[in-house]
């Protein structure tokens, strides 16, 4: 745990119909003073939603690394790289290199996050999966937070309906290919 953050609890009842993937758990999150608290709920949506065995959360800013969420095989391989935010390039390359499938989830603008990546070698970047939500979501669940959460997370028809300590969200989830992404705000669709 990073000296100075903040613990955050998640009492998470998940149930993603689009994998299949039914749990309930109880994730004990800490938030570094550096880290927003739109980069933390994004983070804990990015672990429920690419919930398997062996998933974890890094330890962070602490450990540059390793990206927020990884995924380790029973050998203690690397079989998933998740980034949480805007990881810069040199992050991606590392991380793509070193696990079989890499993902970032952002809670801002995605054309605006993948800008940077435009013309630098990034290995398998078609492959990378860019995940954000409906403008606004992410805003919306940080004014709901507590130090102590209950949440209620389902997902069908890749549509996140989130409820969290009371209040109630939706978004749709947007899955961006690095490798097809927009270089401008005027060449969305």
């Amino acid at each position: 745990m990073a000296v100075g953050a903040t613990i955050y609890t998640f009492a998470v009842q998940l149930a993603d119909v689009d994998r299949n993937v039914y749990d309930d758990l109880t994730l004990r999150v800490a938030r570094h003073p550096s880290e927003t608290d739109a980069y933390m709920i994004t983070r804990v949506l990015a672990y429920c939603l690419e919930l398997e065995e062996g998933i974890a959360f890094s330890e962070g800013i602490s450990n540059a690394d390793e990206p927020a969420v990884l995924v380790r095989d029973l050998t203690g391989r690397i079989t998933a790289w998740i980034e949480v935010g805007a990881p810069d390039a040199g992050r991606l390359h590392y991380g793509s290199k070193l696990a079989g499938r890499t993902v970032i989830y952002t809670h801002r603008d995605p054309v605006k996050v993948a800008a940077p990546w435009v013309g630098r070698r990034i290995h398998r970047a078609e492959e990378i999966i860019l995940r954000s939500f409906d403008p606004g979501f992410v805003d919306d669940v940080v004014s709901a937070l507590e130090r102590r959460n209950t949440m209620t997370l389902s997902i069908t028809e890749r549509q996140v309906y989130l409820e969290v300590n009371g209040a109630t969200f939706s978004s749709a989830i947007h899955d961006h290919q690095l490798g097809a992404m927009p270089t401008s705000p005027y060449e969305r669709g």
